[in-house]
């Protein structure tokens, strides 16, 4: 029984020498290259005992001498000179897996569904987008502006950009930063207004507000207070109705700053209390998908970046 035991060690220990280790032929390539084994200890960041003993392991399970020792260093041997162009196409394949599976890492696939406003959309969100595609040729991104209808917790959209911060819901809530609003005009409306000189008074103005479903939004509560009762001209039910009907000569409206302004309008009050936050809403079963951390990172950083202008530009 004794006999089998040592029979089955040895065997083992046969088996062992006859074993490859990849990664030894970075040893091998370092000793090659260094000509010494304290410096190609240094190189792989390995104590030379460790270098050393991979080295022995390499040449055992290869069945070949690879070097030869002096007080010089370590130079090949005809075998060990043989062996160089292929282990050095083993450490370029390495270097490849390496990079293919870093960018497979780094780079999201899948699609997200993310709800936002109509202006945030059409002006902020969709001219950003490319440097998101370009970086994530595997992500597809489907983008939802009809937000009234829109339900993460029901799973209509992965991820939401809101004016109002959601009260329930099994989702997780992030303030980004705040979108600015104040009253605009045309120019074309402002020279045919009434006392065109006088914007102290309103009374004679032109609005353009907003139809009963949103008149939870603060801008339409502040048409109210302001109008004290007196319809508007035009109401709509969407802000790029608002922003056609601004820039037709219709009437004022309460407007975000950075569209308005780069549509050529008129602000005539900056600051009227109707600035909201922005807030980014994820569904919390789905936080932690890469896929969506990437579209969470772009939009808090576009928001970051473009904060002053979504203030007041």
């Amino acid at each position: 029984m004794a006999k089998d035991n040592n029979q089955i060690s040895n065997n083992g220990k046969q088996n062992d020498r006859q074993y490859l280790n990849w990664d030894d032929t970075r040893v091998f390539l370092a000793i090659a290259r260094e000509g010494t084994l304290s410096a190609a200890s240094k190189v792989l960041k390995l104590g030379i005992a460790t270098t050393s003993r991979r080295l022995e392991r390499l040449e055992e399970a290869l069945n070949v001498r690879l070097f030869t020792r002096d007080q010089l260093g370590y130079k090949l041997t005809d075998e060990g000179s043989a062996l160089i162009s292929q282990a050095e196409a083993l450490e370029q394949a390495g270097y490849a897996f390496g990079n293919a599976a870093r960018k497979k890492s780094e780079s999201a696939m899948g699609h997200v569904c993310l709800a936002t406003a109509q202006g945030l959309a059409d002006h902020l969100i969709i001219p950003a987008l490319p440097s998101l595609t370009n970086a994530h040729p595997n992500l597809t991104i489907e983008i939802v502006t009809s937000v009234s209808t829109v339900n993460l917790h029901r799973r209509d959209a992965d991820i939401a950009l809101r004016m109002v911060r959601p009260e329930c819901g099994n989702v997780r809530i992030r303030r980004l930063g705040t979108l600015g609003f104040g009253l605009y005009a045309s120019k074309d409306y402002l020279q045919r207004r009434p006392n065109p000189d006088r914007l102290s008074s309103l009374e004679q103005d032109d609005f353009i507000g907003w139809s009963d479903t949103q008149q939870h939004l603060q801008s339409a509560q502040w048409l109210e207070r302001t109008r004290k009762g007196k319809p508007c001209r035009l109401t709509t039910s969407t802000m790029s109705a608002q922003f056609s009907a601004v820039q037709a000569g219709i009437g004022m409206a309460v407007l975000p700053h950075f569209i308005a302004q780069k549509m050529g309008f008129i602000c005539l009050q900056d600051d009227i209390g109707c600035n909201q936050s922005i807030w980014l809403v994820i569904h919390s079963d789905l936080a932690h998908s890469q896929r969506i951390r990437i579209v969470a990172d772009f939009l808090t950083e576009l928001i970051t970046k473009e904060h002053e202008t979504l203030l007041f530009p």
